[in-house]
């Protein structure tokens, strides 16, 4: 099955990433990670916030009604939706400036995944930490560009990948704590589909959504790791989904427009923005972040 998702908001982000949608606000959140900007809309794609930093931040984790975290170049930030309050108040890698934060989701467990990554990509000196009240632990090294963080309902199961790599890998997680269990395995070796793994989220049924950078599209694939179904998406660099909407049936897709030649931007006006599709099958609210 193949169809086309359409564009819900012209954001023109340079690097549009993480989006998560904010149930009590029914509000979807995401960063630019480049421009340094946090931007919320509605489902229907009225930019209704935005804000501006003073360092990259790359994704967001939900803490309550008002309170989001996110990961920065030096650590966690809290930003206070309503005052628009940034407290700087968990150090990340502050040490290695040569990298930021990237593709990182909360556990059902509470527990934050966190990736990291060299700014100018490339060397494999990036990682994936795990969070969970105020203690932290590496539990990847070596990673070049750590994507597709995500789980199951039950807190069971892990997918990652390292991008360049095209493989998705799966890992049981313990339910309580978040924390890696045994070895990864393959899931789903993408070399052959369109563009490469990046963000990735899990449906209501156990199925997995992987955006694909330079792919123009998203898949949805099994738990058995098969091809589900194929979303087209009309701009090339397709970064990470979400479900969200008053049912959770809306997939939001964050896109791209760095480093696209004059010739594809002209062909893709669009890229960088948020597109949406409307699916038969729902999504998972996101998990809250235990500080």
């Amino acid at each position: 099955m193949t169809q086309t998702a359409q564009l819900l908001v012209d954001s023109q982000c340079a690097l549009g990433e993480g989006p998560v949608w904010h149930v009590e606000r029914q509000q979807l959140f995401w960063v630019d990670i480049n421009n340094k900007e946090l931007f919320a809309a509605s489902a229907d794609g009225e930019i209704q916030q935005s804000w501006a930093f003073d360092e990259m931040m790359a994704a967001i984790a939900i803490v309550d009604r008002d309170t989001l975290v996110l990961v920065g170049e030096t650590g966690l930030k809290r930003l206070d939706l309503q005052s628009g309050a940034v407290e700087h108040f968990f150090d990340l890698e502050r040490d290695v400036p040569t990298n930021r934060g990237n593709d990182s989701r909360v556990h059902p467990s509470g527990a934050f995944w966190i990736g990291t990554m060299v700014k100018d990509e490339g060397p494999k000196d990036g990682a994936v930490y795990h969070y969970l009240a105020g203690k932290l632990q590496r539990i990847i090294a070596d990673a070049a560009i750590p994507n597709a963080t995500s789980f199951t309902a039950d807190g069971r199961r892990a997918y990652w990948t390292d991008t360049p790599t095209s493989r998705i890998l799966t890992r049981e997680t313990d339910p309580e704590t978040g924390l890696p269990l045994g070895d990864w395995t393959l899931f789903a070796d993408t070399s052959d589909l369109p563009g490469h793994p990046d963000g990735a989220v899990v449906d209501s049924e156990g199925y997995l959504w992987n955006a694909r950078w330079g792919g123009s599209c998203v898949i949805r694939f099994a738990p058995d790791g098969s091809v589900d179904r194929t979303i087209e998406v009309p701009v090339s660099q397709v970064t990470c989904p979400a479900f969200g909407g008053p049912d959770l049936k809306r997939l939001f897709l964050s896109t791209a427009n760095k480093n696209l030649s004059p010739e594809q931007l002209a062909e893709e006006k669009v890229a960088g923005g948020i597109f949406f599709i409307d699916l038969d099958v729902a999504g998972l609210p996101e998990a809250k972040i235990k500080l």
